[in-house]
């Protein structure tokens, strides 16, 4: 079993610090890596939208990558950016940003001040059932994750479909 918390995936890297999901697969003893499926300019899907308080119509930059754990795949994720944020910068190019993109947006002025989390468990749709190499009827977890600046601007909106199986995710909730 390996747990998760979404603190690291929030803070920006130093110089030559691992990615955090790589540094939390080491932690369970394992290789986690991941492969940047697509990078494109769209309109989202209206939950994004909402996620990311997007006019109607108005496009914005998706990155899609498939996470991997020794190799198999356990979670789909897509991380979209309003366009007028991504648009002339490493996050609307195809490949690895240096760093990671929480390190880009915060010396661009994004820092995760406030991040908002959904969790669902639901069936898998068949394409992400093909994706992760589960049966058609499989459960997965799906975690919906908004973030926004002190000033409440969303700036980053995430969807990660997982695989549940030996998945255990950590919240710490400080009163403020």
């Amino acid at each position: 079993m390996w747990i998760t918390s979404s603190l690291p995936y929030l803070s920006p890297r130093g110089e030559g610090e691992a990615d955090p999901w790589s540094q939390e697969a080491a932690r369970a003893g394992q290789a986690g890596t991941q492969k940047l499926r697509e990078v494109v300019s769209e309109t989202p899907p209206v939950e994004v939208a909402a996620m990311l308080e997007l006019p109607e119509g108005a496009s914005a930059v998706v990155r899609r990558r498939t996470m991997l754990m020794d190799g198999r795949p356990v979670e789909l994720t897509d991380s979209w950016y309003p366009a007028d944020i991504a648009s002339g910068t490493a996050l609307a190019e195809p490949g690895k940003i240096r760093g990671g993109a929480v390190t880009l947006l915060a010396r661009l002025g994004y820092v995760v001040h406030e991040a908002r989390e959904e969790v669902e468990v639901r069936n898998a749709t068949p394409q992400e059932a093909a994706e992760l190499a589960i049966p058609g009827d499989a459960p997965v977890i799906v975690l919906r994750r908004t973030c926004l600046t002190a000033q409440e601007v969303p700036f980053e909106a995430s969807v990660m479909v997982m695989v549940p199986e030996g998945r255990r995710l950590r919240y710490r909730l400080i009163a403020g």
